[in-house]
């Protein structure tokens, strides 16, 4: 049986489509001023997402909103459980200090990579204010964070995975639960 045939879909193309630009509306209504909003994707799938979101709020407002990437790989409490991947050049195209930071993943689950790139962030300066988006929450927290914007909260047991698809990378789009 292939992967394809066991998984649930959760948001279809069409779904997912409709819940990026409810989070674009969103995050136009509650930042203060977009010209100082950096949208800062965590690897692999919250880098793509800030760049949807981005082109969304371009298409809403005509603001080109800036973008960047933060790899927290070396600053989790938990590398030994979450095994190794290739590390993903952090990139942070303005100084940080006046800006308005939106955090973006896929999916938020124990809470430990946002924990991790927050302080990774944070090693970079102060910013003024730093929220955080996610497209899933499958709860299951084990710190005290929670998402500012959050596409779909999803109910999981600890041996599932949810998986963000999107077109421009995966030929496909939509949300699954595996």
């Amino acid at each position: 049986m292939s992967n394809k045939t066991k998984r649930k879909v959760i948001l279809n193309e069409v779904e997912l489509k409709k819940t990026l630009s409810r989070l674009s509306s969103e995050i136009i209504e509650k930042v203060q001023a977009l010209e100082n909003l950096l949208l800062v994707g965590i690897p692999s799938r919250g880098i793509d997402l800030a760049e949807v979101l981005g082109k969304e709020i371009f298409l809403k407002t005509g603001l080109k909103i800036k973008n960047g990437i933060i790899d927290p790989t070396f600053y989790r409490d938990d590398q030994n459980k979450v095994g190794t991947r290739l590390i993903k050049a952090t990139d942070i195209p303005t100084p940080i200090e006046k800006q308005e930071i939106i955090l973006i993943d896929d999916v938020i689950y124990t809470g430990r990579t946002i924990r991790a790139a927050i302080d990774a962030l944070y090693s970079w300066g102060r910013p003024k204010r730093v929220m955080l988006l996610v497209m899933v929450d499958r709860g299951h927290r084990e710190l005290p964070i929670q998402p500012d914007f959050c596409g779909k909260k999803v109910s999981t047991s600890k041996n599932e995975s949810i998986s963000l698809r999107l077109k421009n990378v995966d030929n496909e789009e939509g949300v699954f639960l595996e």
